[in-house]
């Protein structure tokens, strides 16, 4: 199999915008593996505006910000491989992948980029009491369900969590007919951003429970309601302060963390709470040539930010492939 100087795992906008600066950079031999059908990662299911203000100047999409990503990309004739799981990445900066095509099958390259993001943390990580009923689902996987399948998750939500991501789905359950009975937040302020508060909480008239949290959750088969509670300075449940909310759906949003498991068995450290890998000043790990991006080091609250990384990136993974070949 062909060898290549960089190889960037992840096809969202850190890794669309690291392939892109180092070709121009001078680097011809990149390959970009994305497991899923089609390039520009989790935005490409952000339907709502809000991207692109800082690195295209304008107000756009998530999936219009995605495919001027894309578009340059495919401009530059740099190797995609889709539908490509990366499984696991050794210190000899081997890759080793699974696709339908090809089967199992290593990778050799220079230096790898990781830019495989982040995913959302899931119940299990907050110990809400309850077995497992349908209608529990992280805030990502509703907007999926939504945006991409056309499919209503519950007619009547709570939400647990402030982040930008459950505002906004909070706004778009409301929008597609749903009644949002209440989001529900341990703080004592919202997570995010304050525009999201306004236009998605304050707009939508929707009931904000700061300093709460989910206690337990009731039903059978399905999802019938949550009981919530009050919450000290420590986050522990206050006494007395229990109300039940009859709902059919509760939407999880607790934070994220790295999508860093195929890097598990390197000498890559990863941080206890965020899993995050360990990087330098050039986001370079510990392994010589293997360099990690967005919000796989680091949780960003825009793809802009993801994106000038990634640039930034590029150019240093070029510099140092022009040293290792100059050498």
């Amino acid at each position: 199999m062909k060898k290549y100087d960089i190889v960037i795992v992840g096809g969202g906008p850190a890794g669309l915008a690291a392939a892109i600066s180092a070709k121009q950079q001078g680097i011809e031999n990149i390959l970009i593996l994305e497991r899923e059908e089609e390039l520009g990662g989790i935005i490409n299911q952000c339907i709502h505006t809000g991207f692109g203000i800082h690195v295209f100047k304008e107000n756009i999409t998530g999936p219009e910000y995605a495919q001027r990503l894309i578009d340059k990309v495919l401009s530059m004739n740099i190797d995609i491989k889709l539908n490509t799981t990366v499984l696991e990445v050794n210190n000899n900066k081997e890759i080793t992948s699974i696709n339908p095509k090809e089967g199992i099958f290593t990778i050799y390259t220079r230096s790898i980029i990781l830019a495989t993001g982040s995913k959302e943390r899931p119940r299990g990580t907050i110990n809400i009491p309850g077995s497992r009923y349908a209608g529990i689902y992280t805030a990502g996987t509703v907007q999926k369900f939504i945006n991409f399948e056309g499919y209503m998750p519950g007619k009547n939500v709570v939400v647990l969590g402030t982040g930008d991501i459950a505002l906004i789905m909070a706004r778009r359950m409301c929008i597609e007919g749903a009644k949002v009975k209440a989001v529900v937040e341990t703080r004592p302020y919202c997570y995010g951003k304050e525009e999201n508060v306004l236009e998605c909480i304050d707009e939508f008239k929707i009931p904000l429970k700061l300093k709460h949290t989910v206690l337990s959750i009731k039903g059978k088969d399905r999802v019938e309601g949550v009981t919530i509670a009050k919450v000290d300075e420590n986050k522990k449940p206050l006494k007395d302060t229990e109300t039940y909310i009859p709902c059919d759906s509760l939407i999880i949003s607790v934070g994220l963390c790295s999508e860093s498991d195929l890097i598990k068995k390197t000498k890559i450290n990863l941080h206890e709470v965020t899993l995050a890998p360990e990087v330098n000043e050039n986001l370079e790990t510990p392994i010589e040539g293997i360099f990690a991006c967005g919000n796989m080091i680091h949780m960003y609250n825009t793809a802009d930010k993801v994106t000038i990384e990634g640039r930034e990136l590029g150019i240093r993974a070029s510099q140092y492939i022009k040293k290792k070949i100059s050498a």
